[in-house]
Parts: C-alpha cells; sequence; structure tokens
C-alpha cells in the first residue's frame, strides 16, 4: 500500500487519536500480560490445584489462537473495525471474571475469556497498522508497540507484586480496567470514521474457523496428555496429534512446508522461539520464589530484566544506520534468544548457584525477541501482497499464539514431572533445558528466511 492511499484512508487529526490510542491499548495488554506473571504465584497459593498452574497461561493462548484466526477472516471481509471494537468488550469481560474468581478453574475461565478478547484485539490492531500507515510509519509504529509493551514491563511486575501483597492479586487484573475504558474512549471516534472498506470478494472461510478450533483442541490434548502420566496419556496424545495434523494446514499459507523458505521460514521461526520465550517465562517467577528464595517484589523486579533487552533489541532493529538485512535481523535474535535461554537452563540445574548467570540469560533472551519479533512482523508484512496481510498476519499470530501455547503446556508437563518425584530441581532445569531446545529451533529456521531488506527508520 503507497503512503499516499494509507494517509487518505484516515484524516490527520484522527490518525493521532488513533495512534495514540492504539499504543495505549498494547499498554493495557501488556501490563495485563506482564502483571499476571508476578501475580500467578500469590492466586496459586490462594487458590491452590498448582498442577493447573500453567493452564493459566495457556487457556490464554489457545483460545488466542482461534480469535485470531476469526479476526484475521472478518477483518479482510468486513475491515478491522469492528473485530477492534468486539476484542475491546470481551477482553474486558475476561479481566472482570479473572478479578472475581474464587477458585482456579474460574481464574482459567477468565483468562481463556481473556484470550478471546486479546487475540481479536491483537490481529486487528497490526491489520490497522498495515491499513492506515505507509511502509516507513509501520516500522515506527511497531517499535512504538514495542515501547508501549516495555513500559508495562518495568513496571508492571513491581506493581503487581505491591497489590498482591497489599491488597490481593485480584486487583491486578480490575486495575487494567481504567486503562482499558480510556484507551477504547480514544480510538473509538476515529475508528468510526476511519474509512476502511473490506476488500471485494473476501468469503469468511469457515474450514479456516474449524481449523482453529481443532487446533487449539490439539493443542489441549497434548497438554492433557503431559499433565499425568498414565495409559490415558497416549490417547490425549493421539488425540492431539491427529487434530494439529487436519487442523494446522487451513491456517497456514497455502502450500506451507516445515523448513520451508521465505514466509514459511518466517512463521516457523516465530512459532518457535514464542514456544521458547513463553514457557521459560511463565514458570521464571515460580521458579525464584521456590526454588531461588526470591521475595514476589524480587522476582518482578528480575523479570524486568528481560523487558531491558527486549526493548534495546526492538529499538535496535529500528535504526536507519543498521545496515543488516531483516532476515540477518531475525538471525541474530533468534540466536541471542537461543543462548539466553541455554544460560538460563544450566542455572536452573544449580539453584542458589548461578543467579547472575539466570539474570544475564533472561536479558540475553529479551533482546533476541525484541529483534525478532517486529522483525518477522515487518517480513510478513513484506513478503504478503495486500489483500493477502490479514490472512497472513493471521497465520504468523496463529503460530505465535499456538507456540506459546504448547511451549506453556509442555514446560507445565516437565514441571509436573518434576513435583511428582518432589524434585523441583528436575522441574525447572528440565522444562527450561527443553525450552532451550525450541529455541534452537527458532534458529534453525531462521537461517532459512532468505534475503528480506530492512527499511527501518528511526523514530
Amino acid at each position: 500500500m503507497s503512503g499516499e492511499v494509507a494517509a487518505g484512508t484516515v484524516t490527520q487529526p484522527s490518525r493521532r487519536g488513533l495512534t495514540i490510542g492504539l499504543l495505549i491499548c498494547v499498554v493495557a495488554i501488556a501490563f495485563e500480560a506482564m502483571a499476571v506473571l508476578t501475580a500467578m504465584p500469590a492466586a496459586a497459593k490462594d487458590l491452590g490445584d498448582v498442577d493447573l498452574y500453567a493452564w493459566a497461561f495457556t487457556a490464554f493462548g489457545l483460545a488466542q489462537t482461534f480469535a485470531i484466526v476469526a479476526a484475521g477472516q472478518f477483518s479482510d471481509r468486513v475491515g478491522p473495525k469492528a473485530p477492534m471494537m468486539v476484542g475491546f468488550v470481551v477482553f474486558a469481560i475476561g479481566l472482570v471474571l479473572a478479578g472475581s474468581a474464587p477458585t482456579m478453574p474460574l481464574l482459567l475461565l477468565g483468562r481463556f475469556v481473556q484470550g478471546l478478547g486479546g487475540g481479536t484485539m491483537n490481529l486487528a490492531v497490526m491489520v490497522l497498522v498495515a491499513r492506515v500507515f505507509d511502509e516507513q510509519e509501520r516500522a515506527r509504529m511497531l517499535t512504538g508497540f514495542s515501547a508501549a509493551w516495555m513500559g508495562p514491563s518495568f513496571l508492571g511486575p513491581p506493581i503487581a507484586a505491591w497489590l498482591t501483597e497489599n491488597m490481593s492479586w485480584h486487583w491486578v487484573f480490575w486495575s487494567v480496567l481504567p486503562l482499558l475504558l480510556f484507551a477504547g474512549a480514544l480510538i473509538l471516534r476515529p475508528l468510526l470514521r476511519a474509512e476502511l472498506p473490506p476488500h471485494e470478494n473476501v468469503a469468511v472461510n469457515r474450514r479456516q474457523l474449524w481449523s482453529a478450533a481443532l487446533v487449539a483442541l490439539g493443542a489441549m490434548g497434548l497438554q492433557l496428555a503431559g499433565q499425568r502420566i498414565e495409559w490415558w496419556s497416549v490417547a490425549w496424545l493421539a488425540g492431539g496429534l491427529a487434530l494439529l495434523w487436519f487442523g494446522l494446514p487451513a491456517l497456514l499459507p497455502a502450500g506451507f512446508r516445515i523448513g520451508g523458505r521465505g514466509l514459511d521460514a518466517v512463521i516457523g521461526t516465530r512459532a518457535a522461539i514464542s514456544a521458547g520465550y513463553a514457557g521459560a517465562q511463565s514458570f521464571l517467577p515460580l521458579m525464584l520464589v521456590q526454588a531461588e528464595g526470591f521475595s514476589l517484589q524480587n522476582a518482578g523486579i528480575f523479570i524486568t530484566t528481560g523487558s531491558v533487552g527486549w526493548m534495546a533489541g526492538a529499538w535496535l532493529q529500528s535504526r536507519p544506520w543498521l545496515r543488516l538485512r531483516r532476515d540477518l535481523i531475525i538471525i541474530v535474535g533468534a540466536g541471542s534468544l537461543a543462548v539466553g535461554l541455554v544460560a538460563i537452563a544450566i542455572a536452573a540445574w544449580l539453584p542458589g548457584r548461578l543467579v547472575p548467570l539466570t539474570i544475564a540469560g533472561w536479558v540475553l533472551a529479551g533482546l533476541g525477541m525484541g529483534l525478532a519479533v517486529a522483525s518477522t512482523s515487518l517480513a510478513v508484512m513484506q513478503l504478503s501482497a495486500p489483500v493477502e496481510i490479514g490472512r497472513n498476519t493471521s497465520s504468523l499470530q496463529v503460530g505465535e499464539a499456538l507456540g506459546g501455547g504448547i511451549g506453556a503446556g509442555l514446560a507445565g508437563t516437565m514441571f509436573v514431572l518434576g513435583t511428582s518425584q518432589a524434585n523441583p530441581t528436575l522441574g525447572f532445569g528440565g522444562l527450561l533445558t527443553l525450552m532451550a531446545m525450541l529455541s534452537l529451533f527458532g534458529l534453525a529456521a531462521a537461517v532459512r528466511v532468505g534475503e528480506v531488506e530492512n527499511h527501518s527508520v528511526s523514530l
């Protein structure tokens, strides 16, 4: 899309309001995500059912997988405005459910509803960026989104720890609602006035919607297989793999091949690095509290060290003086993540002895994600025809959400194995070793992306 076309779809004052509103929207989503990481150890202690701990993250990710596909379909069919508004409402309902949850199953229900709303919003935001802004502005917006994500990454954990210790972990969810409503108020008017007509001759693909549901159920089956190691686990595993086998092809670009190049490799990279990072991030606060003896406040501060690296990577990938091609930036990012997670895995096997290595590893992991996440999003936009941006962005985000859900589920399986043998070192060391291995798969995919030019500009 040319800059002239993009600028003509929304008036300049409305573009400013829309930009600010979208950034605050990302802040709200990011605060909730980072705050939940810090609050979950306290929630698990309060509600019990610690064996369901991983589901607090996979429930969000699996719901997000379906929502991303549905929002991608309807963004191409009717435009991104309606999905954006629906996502706002559903996400807010999820916050209310989680904030008032008296039991772990009800908390998981709230997280599931949040995943539906968050996935819809995330996809609609990316389509809005592609439809409203030109190529150079997109890089600025993605860097702005990274900055909007990183602010809560610095402040979210300590605020969540303070709320949890002085009030209740429930307030971590309630505190997001005012920020979300403020973002909605800023976005609503320019969004309603925006001229963003749907693409012509684009029909809703019901097969893809069913496939998204099958994929989410398949990922759930894989996690159930690892929740309790018994004969039924074989059935859950076989069923989960079968559902993924039948469901995934319809959600990926036509002709997608594992180990393929170009767009296939970009999507594969995003899925694998998201799996490794999400699984590690989900259990790091719990490991720090249980195995390293950290307070909840100090565990929250630790999480922010990864945010420092992520922000540095997101800033670096957008610099005009960075002459690396976009595909090389993706490779460097995936490599940095792999090195960081390997370092953390080594430290996890020796609790109390290598905490500085854990910190350094988490900074490197964040740096790698900052480089790779924005770069894979930009690479998909550059490798897609305008009419396919919604569809291919949906595939990218499906890969991210599914990867994150599977990564957290695999981490949960290793944690359950460790706790079932009263061996937390095995649980945490095993799960982090597995996450490091997943990140290496991401690096292997990254080297197959092929040449993608870098059009980054400074803010």
